[in-house]
């Protein structure tokens, strides 16, 4: 398999809450909500970097589309990491996200592994790590 992941979904229970938290209080840009007019096919994508869209699905058509039973979410299933490119921009998303309604799990510290990072929670309960590794840095 030759690494050309191109999607992150994430399950989620209230579209149009989850599209107000990333789009209005993380600032993610999108067209908002499209696919309404097919059952099940409510869907909102966000455009990341190098053409990565990173995407929002209830977690009841997931499992119709999967022909899977719904199942119960988990917080340490995965987490999604934010890296940044300093320590006070790890402090001003983690503000930022706190204020868009998420959980701070973790507050933003120094780390074991000689970097800096804090946890939160999205709505629905998903982890993310926002991080300053310098080794992870990207070119833009």
């Amino acid at each position: 398999m030759k690494p050309r992941i191109s999607v992150i979904t994430i399950g989620v229970d209230d579209l149009e809450a989850s599209l107000t938290f990333y789009r209005d209080g993380l600032g993610l840009p999108t067209d908002g909500i499209i696919g309404q007019e097919f059952e099940h096919g409510a869907v909102v994508f966000f455009n990341l970097q190098h053409g990565l869209k990173f995407a929002l699905f209830s977690r009841a058509n997931i499992a119709h589309d999967v022909g899977i039973e719904k199942a119960a979410p988990g917080p340490t299933e995965f987490t999604l990491g934010h890296n940044v490119i300093s320590e006070s921009e790890v402090d001003a998303v983690m503000a930022r996200a706190a204020a868009a309604g998420a959980r701070v799990i973790k507050p933003a510290g120094k780390t074991f592994w000689g970097g800096y990072a804090g946890y939160f929670q999205d709505p629905d309960g998903h982890l993310w790590e926002v991080v300053y590794n310098p080794a992870f840095l990207s070119e833009d």
